[in-house]
């Protein structure tokens, strides 16, 4: 399967599919995330909760819990090893990108984008449902992991080596510094030698992911070379993951530093570059 899918494929094969809504919002958005799957969702989709899909035990907003989490929380949904997974969402965030990173931490191979997500179905006409949706418990076991992720101990040794070219998908105004950061603690700035590359680079107007050159470029303008080793970082680890994806669609794996800014910008004792 295809690491995207467009609308007119998930409407042709969405019977031989399990299709999850991996929608997640920031405090800021002022959305639920549960309410609106619950008023409308793609027909035969289950909410896989992102937003408490998190290591409960880490201080850091959206920390990758272990992966039995994440493949018993698909067993809770029905959802068992071995079938296709088609990940949506209607997120500013394109928090899809997250849950698929996520997933293949936890080596979950078949899990693929629907391209341009709910907005993309919607305009395009498609059906929607609404209330509860039923499932049957099932076993789902996780298996080694497909993609990689970095640890602040890794990236305070690459302020070093320079091993790994470091890219950030915030905002070029949270990149400089020139944006407070929204939790409390948390200075301004980024990782020194990091490049910016703001995640909403990586899509076209109507919302559908980049790709070939269009997608190249976006990374070879923001003085990434993907033929080299490369970590990804945002704020919390979510947008990063949109990074991930987009070198994945160029066929490169690049690794994603999951404690991202909230974790270096509030530790005193880690250097923070600005503008």
């Amino acid at each position: 399967m295809n690491a995207l899918v467009s609308t007119d494929w998930l409407a042709e094969h969405a019977r031989a599919v399990r299709i999850v809504d991996a929608s997640y919002y920031l405090a800021e958005h002022a959305r639920d995330a549960a309410a609106e799957f619950d008023a409308a969702h793609i027909p035969g989709a289950m909410f896989l909760d992102l937003a408490t899909l998190a290591d409960a035990a880490s201080s850091l907003p959206m920390t990758l819990p272990a992966p039995d989490a994440i493949t018993q929380r698909l067993a809770m949904l029905g959802i068992g090893a071995g079938e296709q997974i088609v990940l949506y969402d209607a997120s500013p965030l394109r928090s899809s990108a997250r849950a698929w990173w996520m997933l293949r931490m936890a080596g979950i191979a078949d899990v693929t984008i629907l391209d341009g997500g709910l907005a993309k179905w919607r305009a395009d006409g498609r059906p929607l449902a609404s209330g509860d949706v039923s499932n049957t418990p099932t076993a789902f076991d996780a298996c080694l992991p497909l993609c990689s992720v970095r640890t602040f101990d890794a990236m305070r040794a690459n302020l070093v080596t320079a091993i790994e070219q470091v890219v950030d998908a915030r905002s070029p105004a949270r990149f400089d510094g020139r944006e407070p950061e929204s939790r409390p603690g948390v200075e301004p700035g980024h990782i020194p030698g990091a490049r910016s590359l703001h995640y909403a680079a990586l899509f076209e107007a109507d919302g559908t992911w980049k790709q070939g050159d269009a997608l190249r470029a976006a990374f070879a303008d923001a003085g990434v070379d993907l033929a080299r080793p490369v970590v990804a970082t945002c704020g919390s680890g979510v947008t990063a993951a949109c990074l991930v994806f987009a070198a994945h669609l160029l066929g490169h794996h690049i690794a994603l530093y999951d404690g991202s800014w909230s974790e270096w910008g509030a530790d005193p004792a880690t250097p923070k570059a600005r503008a």
